[in-house]
């Protein structure tokens, strides 16, 4: 398969004190305690110039400045330079956390406007942007790649019954999908259901259809 370029590669910040922030990827960012790093973190666990995301082609690399307190993807402190996949975190000295997002999932959008003609429920999600919205609010920090390819299908199918099968399909793929258990799928789903509801208490979103799978209920914007 012809790997893809990365199109407006970016960093979005999740935990931590920079929270919410994103930063195009147009050239190598420094991450560091020091003024002079392109993300800065106000923190004495973290090193001067602690750490380093490339994107440039196909790929994305991240890599520990030989930092005091370490970088860490996966929960493994990084030894090596490490290539980043869509939706792939990483920690800094364990006190912020960052999500990359690769290619369309970076198309500048303002924000949703909440008159507009293409919006006709509650739950907007943009697959651009990789983005989505709940009512006038955006779903901060983003969902994660598997939470977001989940509730794409579902939300491409608004009102039907997705099977469980198809499901899998779409969130792993179908080489991997073979040794995804039933347990991997029902603690995604709950996952993002717990998102939604932190958003909107009222409505049930994702409902279970016992026996077929599951179905998108999408309530009128109003």
């Amino acid at each position: 398969m012809e790997e893809r370029h990365l199109e407006n590669p970016v960093l979005f910040a999740t935990n931590g004190a920079l929270e919410g922030q994103r930063w195009q990827m147009t050239s190598p960012l420094t991450i560091g305690r020091d003024v002079d790093c392109d993300i800065v973190i106000s923190d004495r666990q973290v090193s001067r110039f602690h750490a380093r995301v490339t994107a440039s082609g196909t790929t994305a690399i991240m890599e520990d400045l030989g930092s005091k307190n370490g970088t860490y993807i996966h929960g493994k402190m990084v030894t090596e330079p490490e290539t980043l996949q869509d939706g792939d975190t990483f920690q800094v000295a364990l006190v912020q956390e960052f999500m990359f997002l690769s290619s369309d999932a970076t198309m500048p959008l303002v924000g949703m406007p909440v008159g507009s003609s293409e919006r006709h429920g509650m739950l907007y999600l943009d697959p651009r942007s990789r983005r989505v919205w709940v009512g006038k609010d955006e779903i901060i920090p983003p969902l994660s790649a598997p939470q977001f390819r989940l509730l794409q299908l579902l939300y491409e199918q608004t009102g039907k019954v997705v099977s469980r099968d198809d499901l899998v399909n779409r969130v792993w793929g179908a080489e991997e999908a073979i040794g995804v258990s039933e347990q991997a799928l029902d603690a995604l789903i709950r996952r993002l259901r717990e998102r939604l509801e932190q958003m909107d208490r009222e409505h049930a979103y994702i409902l279970t259809v016992r026996g077929h799978g599951l179905r998108l209920e999408n309530p009128d914007w109003e």
